[in-house]
């Protein structure tokens, strides 16, 4: 199974949607460089949500982004949430990352839920440690190396 990375997507503030930035440095077991949510020793330092989970959200009228759900990662060609937590994914050649946890609750405060009474963060948003680092470029490869 391999994906593409459509966005590359960071936030300087926490609680905000990111804005996609087409490339990022993301460093060993800390996360995407200037990257809010970025901190060491940490097991959601890297957010990752596949395009198929937003055009989900889509077909309930919503307008979304790369970046609306805070993620850091748009995957398209992935069904992300279904790998097990340890899957580790090669991305750009360089970068490694080793999914930590699938899914998070979605607070009430959530602007997409107030719009639409649903989220797919809770089941389907995939979060991920950085075991080696690297630059991580939209249009990049995403696959699964062990």
């Amino acid at each position: 199974m391999k994906g593409t990375i459509v966005a590359v997507c960071r936030s300087e503030q926490t609680g905000t949607r990111k804005e996609p930035c087409g490339e990022g440095i993301f460093i060993e077991d800390y996360g995407m460089e200037e990257d809010a949510h970025a901190s060491r020793g940490i097991a959601r330092q890297v957010s990752l949500l596949a395009v198929e989970s937003i055009e989900k959200m889509k077909a309930l009228g919503i307008e979304l982004n790369p970046g609306d759900f805070a993620e850091n990662l748009t995957v398209e060609g992935m069904e992300l949430f279904s790998l097990p937590v340890g899957t580790r994914l090669g991305v750009g050649g360089e970068v490694v990352l080793e999914i930590s946890q699938i899914g998070k609750s979605c607070h009430s405060g959530c602007a997409i839920f107030q719009a639409v009474g649903a989220c797919i963060m809770p089941k389907e948003g995939v979060f991920a440690r950085v075991a080696r680092g690297g630059k991580v470029r939209a249009g990049d490869q995403v696959e699964i190396i062990g």
